[in-house]
């Protein structure tokens, strides 16, 4: 089939590296969001999408808006059979819904119809899911809301974060993605309707929601870290200050009030609002570096009875 793939970030080069690779399915075409700052340095950056799409000689088509008529006029022309898409980051209007004879294939990280939204990776951990995986559907104008081809899952391991999720969902996903085309390809694979109970939202997570409020249990916590980590990036505040936080562990240590904070040697305790504390990990004031917390805590010496907040 003549493909156009939409994607941006990395999570979706997998697939697109697997879908060049293919020696059938031709990518005629790669749909990714404009350039934007990026970085410390705010330089202008292209997407990871728009990069490898570069590497291989591929057409890319950068439009601000997908409803954009010389964009709409340009995929006419290139005539795909289908549209397949990973995290691509912009709604898809029906003026280019339609344009493909098998329509546009969307690569979800989660088990549709848990998780419809922009962050179901952090959702499924955030809720404590034990089992996740990845789902390939025929996008329409609802949210995630279209008939599903193929479906992997996976289980979550208790301290995987987000960007280990991802990461590993992205390269499976690459396989499924392959597979469902080439079933959609042969006539072998048609979509079936989303059951209609188990549904759940995964909006994005916004940077309040990372903050952590020490009076919630550890494990809330703890997935709450996982979850946000890389992005938006968890975070509380010491002295004033905003402190993010990395990976936490629990421990058995209990009578600190929440977030009261014990530094002994290499250890770094926070009190909860269970009865045991949490192990700080790795810690990334305010214009520098992440470190690890014992080499925090000894730079700003901390004294007892301080506080995470």
């Amino acid at each position: 089939m003549r493909l156009v793939f939409a994607g941006t970030p990395a999570t979706a080069v997998p697939t697109l590296e697997a879908l060049l690779a293919h020696p059938v399915h031709e990518v005629v075409a790669v749909v990714t969001r404009p350039d934007r700052p990026a970085g410390r340095g705010r330089h202008v950056a292209a997407s990871p999408v728009k990069e490898t799409a570069a590497a291989a000689g591929v057409e890319v088509l950068q439009p601000g808006r997908p409803s954009e008529p010389e964009f709409v006029d340009r995929l006419r022309a290139l005539a795909p059979d289908c549209c397949p898409v990973v995290a691509y980051g912009a709604l898809l209007p029906p003026s280019v819904l339609t344009v493909p004879a098998h329509g546009w294939v969307n690569l979800h990280f989660s088990l549709l119809p848990a998780w419809r939204g922009a962050a179901p990776v952090q959702h499924a951990i955030l809720a404590g899911d034990a089992v996740t995986g990845a789902c390939t559907f025929r996008i329409e104008e609802g949210l995630d809301t279209g008939p599903v081809f193929g479906m992997l899952t996976t289980d979550i391991d208790p301290h995987e974060t987000a960007r280990d999720l991802l990461a590993r969902l992205a390269v499976d996903g690459a396989g499924l993605m392959v597979a469902t085309l080439d079933g959609i390809a042969d006539g072998s694979l048609h979509a079936r309707p989303q059951p209609a109970d188990g549904v759940s939202l995964a909006p994005k997570l916004a940077v309040d929601d990372a903050r952590v409020d020490w009076r919630t249990p550890a494990l809330h916590i703890d997935r709450q870290v996982r979850a946000c980590t890389p992005a938006p990036g968890a975070w509380t505040t010491f002295r004033g200050r905003r402190l993010k936080l990395g990976p936490v562990r629990g421990t058995d240590r209990q009578g600190l009030a929440p977030g009261e904070l014990s530094a002994a040697g290499d250890d770094v305790l926070v009190g909860t609002g269970s009865a045991t504390a949490v192990r700080l990990g790795s810690v990334q004031p305010e214009g520098r570096a992440a470190m690890p917390a014992a080499a925090w805590a000894r730079g700003v010496r901390l004294t007892a009875g301080e506080h995470v907040e």
